[in-house]
C-alpha cells in the first residue's frame, strides 16, 4: 500500500520508494526524525507498563460506609478482617475519623455471681486476655478487661467470660482476640507476669469499672483499620489503642443489661498455664506424680528411705489417699524383683533401720507393707485395719498375745481346831540301816 501526501506549489512532493510500501520526504534529517517518533511511540509504553509499581490504597482510598442497625436487630459480629494499608496510611486514617458526639457514660460495674471453681477459670480467661493483648501495661490491662465485661453484658456476644474471650478461637484468623488463633499461647510468660494480670482480672470481676472507655465492644490499634469499623463509633484512645461501640441504641446503656452466666467452660487451650483449666484426670495425675516426687524426695517428711542393714528394704511415712500407697510402693520399688516397702501414718514412729522395723512395737504402729518376690512369684500388700478401713482379706494379721499363766498358789497349813480329832497321816516304812563294816 502507497500513501500519496499533499503536494505544495513548488514542491517536488514525496518521493516514492521502488518497493512502492514506504514514503519518504526527501530530507534525511526529517526521516531520521519520523523514524525515531515511531520507535519512541511503541517503545515508551511498553516501558511504562512494564516498569510502573503498583497502585497502593492509601487512606483517601478507603471507603466508609455509614450503617446503623435498628434496635429491633440484634448486631452481627463480624470476624476480623482488615483493610489493605500501610501501617502509616492506617493512623492518616484513623486520626481522620472523628470521635463520636454525645455522652460517654462510664459502664455499670460487674461482679461475678458464680462459684469458686467457675470463678477461678473466669479469672484466668481475662488475665489471659489482659496479659496476651496489653502485654504487662497496666492501664491497657484495664481496658481490655473492661471491653470482655461490656461484650459480656451484650446481647451479640457469648454468655460467659471465657467464651467471650475465646469466641472464634477456633478460626486460624479472624478470631475476636487474635491471640487466641494466632498461636500467641504457645509463648510463655513468667509467673510474675500473670499475677499482675490475675490482679487486675479479680479487681474487674469484683466491681472494678474502667471508665474512661466507657461501653466500648471493640478495638484496635491505630496502624491497621478493620473492617468493622464502619458500625462503631469511636470514643476514646488508649496509647496505641482506639476503642468503640455500636452506633444507635445498641451502644447506649440500656444494651448491655443482659445476665451472663455463672459457670465458666474448660478451655483447653489454657490448660498449660491454669489449673483451673486442666481436665480432672490431667490434675489428678499431675496432684499424684507431685505427692510421688514429695515423697520420694523427702520433702516435708522424711521420705522414703532404704533400711541400711537390709537392701530392698524401704521405710517411709505415708501422706493422701491409703488408695493411693499402692502406688507408691511400686514408685519405690521400681524394677526390683525383690522389694519390701514399709509405711507409717506418723512420720515418727518410721524406725531408723530394718531391724528396728521387725520390732513388734513397730510392726504394731505399722500401717500399710507392700511385699514384693518375682522369684516365687509373690506380690502383696496389706493395710492395718486398725488404723484404716479395709476389706478384711487386706488386713493386717495381728499378732495375738501369748496367754498369761497365772503362778500356782502356794499351799498354807490350815491351823488345827481344838477338840477336833483328825486322821493321822501315814507314817512311812523306815528305811533300813545298811550293815556297818
Amino acid at each position: 500500500m502507497t500513501i500519496d501526501l499533499p503536494v505544495r506549489a513548488g514542491s517536488s512532493g514525496p518521493e516514492r520508494t521502488d518497493a512502492g510500501d514506504g514514503i519518504r520526504t526527501g530530507s534525511v534529517a526529517l526521516d531520521g526524525i519520523l523514524v525515531l517518533l515511531a520507535v519512541a511511540a511503541v517503545a515508551i509504553p511498553a516501558v511504562v507498563v512494564t516498569t510502573t509499581p503498583p497502585l497502593r490504597m492509601t487512606a483517601e482510598g478507603v471507603v466508609r460506609p455509614r450503617r446503623v442497625v435498628p434496635s429491633t436487630i440484634v448486631p452481627e459480629v463480624e470476624p476480623i478482617e482488615y483493610q489493605a494499608l500501610a501501617p502509616e496510611d492506617a493512623r492518616t486514617f484513623n486520626a481522620r475519623v472523628p470521635f463520636a458526639t454525645g455522652p460517654r457514660p462510664a459502664a455499670r460495674s460487674f461482679r461475678f455471681a458464680g462459684g469458686a471453681e467457675d470463678l477461678s477459670r473466669a479469672t484466668d480467661c481475662l488475665a489471659a486476655a489482659v496479659l496476651y493483648e496489653a502485654g504487662d501495661d497496666r492501664t491497657g490491662q484495664r481496658a481490655v478487661a473492661q471491653v470482655v465485661l461490656n461484650r459480656l453484658r451484650h446481647p451479640a456476644f457469648p454468655k460467659s467470660v471465657c467464651a467471650v474471650v475465646f469466641q472464634g478461637s477456633e478460626r486460624r484468623t479472624g478470631c475476636q482476640f487474635t491471640f487466641t488463633c494466632d498461636g500467641a499461647l504457645t509463648r510463655s510468660y513468667a509467673e510474675t507476669f500473670w499475677q499482675r494480670a490475675r490482679a487486675v482480672a479479680t479487681a474487674a470481676l469484683g466491681g472494678y469499672v474502667f471508665a474512661p472507655v466507657g461501653y466500648a465492644t471493640h478495638y484496635h490499634t491505630d496502624w491497621v483499620v478493620p473492617y468493622w469499623q464502619s458500625s462503631l463509633d469511636k470514643i476514646a484512645k488508649v496509647d496505641t489503642h482506639l476503642f468503640f461501640r455500636w452506633t444507635g441504641w445498641w451502644g447506649t446503656p440500656p444494651a448491655f443489661r443482659r445476665t451472663p452466666e455463672s459457670v465458666e467452660p474448660r478451655i483447653v487451650q489454657l490448660a498449660a498455664q491454669s489449673d483451673a483449666h486442666k481436665l480432672p484426670q490431667e490434675l489428678a495425675v499431675e496432684q499424684e506424680i507431685a505427692g510421688l516426687t514429695a515423697t520420694l524426695t523427702g520433702q516435708g517428711t522424711g521420705g522414703s528411705r532404704e533400711a541400711a542393714d537390709y537392701p530392698n528394704m524401704f521405710l517411709l511415712p505415708l501422706s493422701g489417699a491409703p488408695d493411693g500407697w499402692p502406688k507408691t510402693a511400686l514408685a519405690t520399688c521400681g524394677e526390683r524383683p525383690w522389694c519390701m516397702v514399709m509405711g507409717w501414718r506418723d512420720a515418727k514412729a518410721v524406725p531408723a533401720t530394718g531391724a528396728e522395723a521387725t520390732e513388734p512395737e513397730a510392726k504394731a504402729t505399722m500401717t500399710f507393707s507392700y511385699f514384693r518376690d518375682r522369684a516365687q512369684p509373690i506380690e502383696r500388700q496389706l493395710w492395718n485395719c486398725q488404723q484404716v478401713q479395709r476389706p478384711a482379706a487386706q488386713c493386717m494379721k495381728r499378732a495375738v498375745a501369748p496367754p498369761v499363766v497365772a503362778p500356782t498358789p502356794t499351799a498354807t497349813p490350815t491351823a488345827v481346831l481344838p477338840g477336833v480329832r483328825r486322821r493321822a497321816e501315814p507314817v512311812a516304812d523306815p528305811a533300813p540301816t545298811p550293815p556297818r563294816g
